[in-house]
């Protein structure tokens, strides 16, 4: 089980202030209530910050889901109102119909599909569905064992049985915000599955160090830095792209409104901006996908930075290049009948197993055998 509070799980603390609660990956705090004219509109910060609105007139993110592998999310949020689905809580923490409490992941979800309703937050896809599938305690409970382990057996944990989820679920984007140091052969190969489906994996590199953090460390896995004034920064090769990850405005559990900090809402950003791309390209396949983020990007100069990747991501450009991509993946086909040269193509290969004439001659052998055994024996008992 992840929990909130493993000391090495948490690179940055979660601050709320008044009143002050503690939990990692990202920073917030309380926004006093917002103006009548912030009302109409709700803040667009993000929005300006990737791009947005221009790549919502091809599209807002209608028919993707994103599923969010992290707390519940709230949906009473109003930026989130009718379009939060509640998958399985793969904690082990509640049982029967008990709900985990709403956390940090409702930030998360306000960042990728927030649509400003009552003054609030926007989000790059306002109009993308999301999957809420808890995978860590808000409130651990010590002494806590996985109900599925067993001795010497490896166990299935809670964030590759989310994956496994999603993947089947119709989910085009996995959203996971925290990571960890430790690598897992279950998480990985979950992780593998969803790609297989088409499943675009996004996650946070963590806020500090040069440790990698997994699963962003796990390759097909989108990686992604903090950018901005202060931002903090984590210099670890798993860094694929970067998005803004100061001040961001996020919805809170309970109504409330704050501002988020880190690779956490980094990743949410992106998160978003791959949604936009799966709603508009949903065959486009996860290699492609990043290859439409990492060729738009904003970066100050040419080629690879470990601290922000391949640069900010820009969601109107990295929309259009997956339309690109997504083009020549529909018209590029290749003919099995090419070869190189003129000549005739060689015959196939011969299908492995016994060669018929050897088999004759062993069975002779052993009829030759069996019947001169059998003659013998018949000497033998005549005399």
């Amino acid at each position: 089980m992840l929990r909130r509070a493993a000391p090495r799980a948490a690179a940055l603390a979660l601050s709320i202030v008044a009143p002050m609660v503690t939990l990692p990956m990202v920073t917030l705090s309380l926004l006093p209530a917002a103006p009548a004219s912030a009302a109409q509109g709700g803040d667009r910060t993000v929005l300006d910050a990737v791009n947005a609105e221009k790549a919502w007139k091809v599209t807002k993110g209608e028919g993707a889901i994103v599923a969010v592998l992290d707390g519940r999310v709230d949906d009473g949020a109003s930026e989130l109102k009718g379009r939060v689905e509640h998958g399985p809580d793969m904690t082990g923490t509640v049982y029967g119909t008990a709900k985990s409490p709403p956390g940090q992941a409702t930030a998360t979800a306000s960042l990728i599909a927030g649509d400003g309703s009552g003054g609030g937050a926007w989000g790059v896809a306002p109009r993308a569905r999301i999957l809420s599938i808890p995978v860590i305690s808000e409130s651990p409970t010590a002494g806590f064992v996985d109900p599925q382990a067993e001795p010497d057996i490896a166990i299935d944990t809670p964030l590759a049985r989310a994956i496994r989820h999603a993947a089947n679920n119709r989910a085009s984007v996995i959203s996971i915000p925290a990571g960890s140091y430790s690598v897992g052969r279950m998480d990985r190969d979950a992780i593998s599955y969803a790609l297989s489906r088409g499943v675009v994996i996004v996650s946070g590199v963590g806020d500090g160090g040069d440790h990698w953090r997994f699963p962003a460390g796990y390759p097909g896995v989108v990686g992604v830095a903090a950018a901005g004034k202060n931002a903090p920064t984590s210099t670890n090769l798993s860094v694929l792209v970067a998005a803004p990850g100061v001040d961001l405005p996020v919805a809170l559990p309970g109504g409330g409104h704050g501002r988020g900090t880190g690779s956490g809402p980094a990743s949410a950003v992106v998160a978003g901006v791959v949604a936009l791309i799966k709603a508009r390209y949903p065959d486009l396949k996860p290699e492609l996908v990043a290859r439409a983020l990492t060729s738009t990007s904003r970066r100050g100069a040419p080629g690879y930075d470990k601290k922000t990747g391949f640069g900010v991501v820009d969601a109107a450009a990295a929309l259009a290049r997956a339309g690109e991509l997504g083009g020549y993946d529909r018209t590029v086909r290749v003919n099995e009948d090419l070869h190189f040269g003129d000549g005739r193509l060689a015959p196939g290969p011969v299908r492995p197993g016994a060669d018929p004439v050897r088999l004759w001659i062993y069975g002779i052998g052993v009829l030759l055998g069996v019947g001169a055994f059998a003659a013998a024996a018949v000497c033998l008992t005549r005399r």
